[in-house]
């Protein structure tokens, strides 16, 4: 291959994105704000891209990785075309119906379920305490769809059960599983690993695998995850990135290399 598996993950991701549509969540995973910087250069000119207070970097600018190292940057405004108190965008929910959002955890289960507080069956006594919750549960409640993200793909971070869920998938999975508790968004509609994509079956929302990223077996695959996914009979190889897309990506995004250096 002529690109990373990071690049790889990012090109994918990006094309989820359509032209219009705003977009928010990942601040602090470099694959994730590749994804969304190259779908605005891309193909989505009219995209808005929300991160933090800002929204929406001028087009001709060059959205190098690095710039966004701290999100609280305040030089980052210089070439926002809008800005909002953190507060205001929560002030009309109805507007997070138009938003598309990628997030992560430190357990993902078989339904997009999150778990982003901590490891351990004794929540007084946790193995490891995660960053915990920021709006996470509110956008997963009401968003139009979002995207989950494995920086890692082993049996520790995709699991049977997480040990707490702070966001809330599919629930205990079920097409109507959102409808039953009241979520009036459409929650997960798929995962990127290193190693796979996988989307939801229809009917049970469980995770389904979707494409294979080249060299990698369905039986890597169902030995590094903490449950069977469902197979389908035929499994294609996941979309390679197209020149023009690796081009804008190193050229415009990731200057410094950054997803090339990626240890997944």
């Amino acid at each position: 291959m002529d690109y990373s598996i990071a690049e790889l993950m990012a090109v994918v991701l990006s094309r989820q994105i359509k032209d219009g549509e705003v977009v928010g969540g990942g601040a602090g995973l470099p694959v994730l704000r590749a994804a969304q910087l190259l779908a605005h250069l891309h193909h989505g000119p009219n995209m808005k891209f929300h991160l933090i207070v800002w929204t929406n970097l001028f087009h001709e600018q060059n959205l190098s990785l690095s710039l966004f190292e701290n999100t609280v940057d305040w030089q980052q405004v210089r070439w926002a075309e809008a800005y909002w108190m953190q507060d205001e965008m929560f002030d009309d929910m109805r507007l997070f119906r138009k938003r598309v959002m990628f997030m992560s955890g430190l357990q993902i289960d078989k339904y997009g379920n999150l778990n982003l507080l901590g490891i351990g069956k004794d929540y007084n006594r946790l193995d490891f305490r995660g960053p915990g919750n920021l709006g996470a549960p509110t956008m997963g409640t009401y968003v139009n769809r979002y995207y989950l993200v494995v920086p890692k793909h082993d049996r520790r971070s995709l699991v049977d059960h997480c040990d707490y869920v702070t966001c809330v998938g599919w629930g205990k999975g079920g097409k109507d599983a959102r409808t039953k508790l009241g979520f009036p968004g459409d929650g997960p509609v798929g995962c990127m690993t290193p190693l796979c994509y996988m989307d939801f079956e229809e009917e049970s929302k469980q995770m389904r695998l979707k494409s294979l990223h080249p060299g990698v077996t369905v039986e890597q695959v169902i030995e590094n995850t903490g449950f069977k996914p469902i197979i389908p009979d035929s499994v294609p190889e996941t979309e390679a990135p197209t020149e023009n897309e690796l081009q804008i990506l190193r050229t415009r995004i990731d200057t410094e290399g950054t997803l090339r250096k990626l240890k997944l």
